[in-house]
């Protein structure tokens, strides 16, 4: 076996196409759309190389046919940023059964990394976004992915524990019906807020649609940010996010709460659209591009996901998770009847507040990922993900 670095067109072509043979007899796997595998790794459409750097190898056999496939990642923001050592990241890791060929590839990352002065490395994730490609799917083979989430082969698990790796925290998806009813406590924590008149919690208006930017930043800096290692949100950065999400967007799937007419929580969710790009076989021509109009017109996707929801420190404990939730129950359960199921996607378990409101909502764990984590010194002491307080 052969490693090779991707600097050719025919190695990258090997790169995006070698899961494609892996998982061609996987009924639940959705093929990733080609262009979004290959804007990880574009310099000009990814801006996290504006301060970080990135490789991506291919392993051949003898036949000179490609069996594996891993990245490895540098992201200066994140190096140092809640860990007691420098930490990289590697990622896409993809393989055959068959252990000597993963640790070729880990111990590749490994080496790369070590010569970055890193101690450790994160995996599997994204050189990015933290929502995109993160984490390795141990529960759930059985469900389909949602969009730019990672589906693998049970057996990865294996290769990961057995070369060392060690969960730093899961990411939990939960599953419910939208039709299902919702405890009588979200009722409660709603009826709390009802009797403050300052409070106000509705689905964007169309006329509110302009200022969804603002709104996002605003309450995503104030409840997310320099959380877990969460960066700070750039207004320049939510409108590209909005303007990204805008061909998709449902507003009956935006929530916010809003106290004296500022935004201080959020609900939000859109149409799951790997229920959409499945039908597309990973290409986004003109041919995909008139599948997904046509799936669009006709609404056949009845799945929906949660992205973000938060609320602002001093407005926590009053009882706004419960009114947001309360107000989509109105709209997506009496009003608008556009959606079957919901599942609500990348929620860490070092977060139990969240996984509390999930539970209330009604969401039973359908998927785990693990993010693992493998110190180079295994003679250091191994912390998992601080809780969140």
């Amino acid at each position: 076996m052969k490693i090779y670095e991707v600097s050719t067109r025919q190695q990258a072509h090997e790169f995006l196409m070698l899961p494609v043979k892996l998982y061609k007899n996987e009924p639940h796997w959705i093929r990733p759309l080609d262009k979004d595998v290959e804007a990880v790794f574009d310099k000009e459409k990814n801006k996290t190389f504006r301060h970080g750097e990135c490789v991506r190898w291919i392993l051949v056999n003898d036949k000179q046919e490609t069996i594996g496939r891993v990245a490895a990642f540098v992201n200066q923001k994140t190096v140092k940023k809640g860990n007691d050592q420098p930490t990289g990241g590697m990622g896409f890791f993809e393989c055959i059964n068959n252990k000597d060929a993963a640790f070729m590839l880990f111990n590749q990352c490994k080496h790369w990394l070590q010569g970055k002065g890193m101690e450790a490395m994160d995996g599997p994730v994204n050189f990015g976004s933290r929502d995109r490609w993160w984490g390795l799917l141990i529960e759930g083979f059985d469900r389909e992915p949602n969009y730019q989430c990672n589906y693998n082969f049970p057996y990865y698990k294996d290769f990961f524990e057995e070369y060392g790796f060690k969960v730093y925290f899961y990411q939990l998806t939960f599953f419910r019906l939208i039709k299902e009813p919702v405890i009588e406590r979200l009722r409660e924590k709603a009826a709390i807020t009802a009797k403050d008149p300052d409070y106000d919690f509705h689905c964007l208006e169309k006329s509110e649609l302009p200022k969804l930017a603002e709104y996002l930043h605003h309450v995503y800096n104030k409840a997310w940010a320099n959380r877990s290692e969460n960066p700070e949100l750039s207004l320049q950065q939510a409108r590209l996010l909005v303007a990204q999400m805008k061909p998709i967007l449902d507003r009956r799937l935006l929530y916010f709460g809003f106290y004296k007419g500022e935004p201080v929580s959020f609900f939000l969710s859109l149409p799951e659209i790997n229920q959409i790009f499945k039908y597309v076989n990973g290409k986004l021509n003109w041919i995909g591009k008139l599948k997904f109009l046509y799936h669009t017109i006709m609404k056949t996707n009845r799945k929906a996901f949660g992205i973000l929801f938060g609320v602002v420190p001093e407005h926590q404990g009053k009882g706004l998770d419960g009114a947001m939730i309360m107000n989509s129950r109105v709209v997506l359960q009496d009003q608008y009847n556009r959606y079957d199921e919901y599942e609500m996607n990348w929620i860490g378990d070092f977060n139990p507040k969240m996984i509390l409101v999930v539970e209330q909502v009604g969401g039973t764990v359908c998927k785990r990922h693990a993010t693992y984590r493998k110190l180079f010194d295994e003679t250091k002491p191994f912390k998992r993900a601080p809780i969140l307080g």
